[in-house]
């Protein structure tokens, strides 16, 4: 498991490698009504669009390399590899970069070919294996195994889930007291594992709501059922929220931790993508818009206090 602790250490061996990413209030704000939604409730807004490769996931790929270089680990000269709907093997193809270490990343055939350039400019090789990110990621642990890379998981890593907890901690400082409720989206669930564990360490009665797509609940199911069960087919867009299957690990700090779960639609996702580049003229992702769509919807019954949600990734969604 992660804790408190973990967190603080990997914003140590991070630190002057990712951005601090800016908390900023959305107040006042045209949004339109919504049940579960008081109009006196405030949005913050953590821009993790703006952080480096575009996304949060440069936290946990940093943090798990430079943590396998500090413990003196074997980081075979032939590189790293791994499996990622975009975002998490930009981060990895970025610590390779900053570790000079040779990066191979593994895409399903739903990742956006523009995803492709991205990873290619930080220097990554890339391949592409299977329809969605469980293939490709299966594909990633063979060739590891086959050619002695070093395999780095999306999400069910202790190090990367300690990495994107940092964002938590952020969150926390920069938000004061307050903080009702973090609306956080899952994919697999790395990013709010380590928003949760770090939010409910220092804040317990802020609630942390999960939000995924109506077309990949992986751990809305999982949660149900008390297991990781894996989904027969992904029917939504917002590929990086996407994997059939999540991870114990991940199960496991979700159980304890995240208040709730709430699916929200690729439409909604897409209208609250346009509604950020409107109204805030910030330019997310359809995943990154994710948590955003939770509020706007009102799919959460909230407090008059502050609401943050993570804008996750950047891109042009709904443009």
């Amino acid at each position: 498991m992660v804790d408190l602790a973990h967190i603080h250490a990997a914003r140590e061996r991070i630190s002057g490698h990712v951005r601090r990413t800016p908390l900023v209030s959305a107040t006042p704000v045209r949004a339109p009504e919504a049940p579960g939604r008081p109009l006196e409730s405030s949005l913050l807004l953590k821009l993790e669009s703006l952080q480096v490769t575009g996304s949060f996931k440069a936290r946990g790929a940093t943090n798990k390399v430079l943590d396998l270089i500090e413990d003196g680990a074997s980081v075979d000269v032939r590189g790293l590899v791994t499996a990622s709907g975009g975002n998490h093997g930009l981060g990895v193809a970025y610590a390779g970069w900053l570790s000079r270490i040779p990066t191979t990343i593994y895409l399903p055939a739903n990742v956006p070919a523009a995803k492709v350039g991205q990873l290619e400019g930080w220097g990554a090789r890339v391949r592409r294996f299977g329809e969605v990110w469980d293939e490709a990621d299966q594909e990633a642990r063979s060739i590891a195994e086959r050619d002695g890379l070093t395999y780095i998981h999306a999400f069910a890593d202790p190090e990367v889930v300690a990495g994107q907890g940092t964002v938590g901690l952020e969150i926390v400082e920069d938000a004061g007291e307050g903080l009702e409720a973090v609306l956080v989206s899952i994919g697999g669930g790395g990013l709010i594992s380590g928003v949760a564990t770090a939010v409910k360490a220092l804040s317990p009665g802020t609630r942390v709501i999960g939000v995924e797509p109506v077309g990949a609940p992986t751990l809305h199911e999982s949660v149900r059922a008390g297991r990781v069960i894996e989904l027969g087919s992904i029917t939504t867009a917002a590929n990086t929220l996407a994997p059939r299957r999540s991870a114990e690990l991940n199960l496991s700090i979700i159980r304890e931790n995240v208040d709730d779960i709430v699916l929200v639609t690729d439409e909604e996702m897409t209208e609250a993508a346009r509604w950020l580049w409107k109204e805030l003229g910030i330019a997310a992702e359809l995943s990154g818009a994710a948590a955003v769509a939770a509020w706007l919807t009102g799919r959460v019954m909230l407090g008059p206090g502050n609401v943050c949600a993570v804008v996750c990734g950047a891109g042009t969604a709904g443009l």
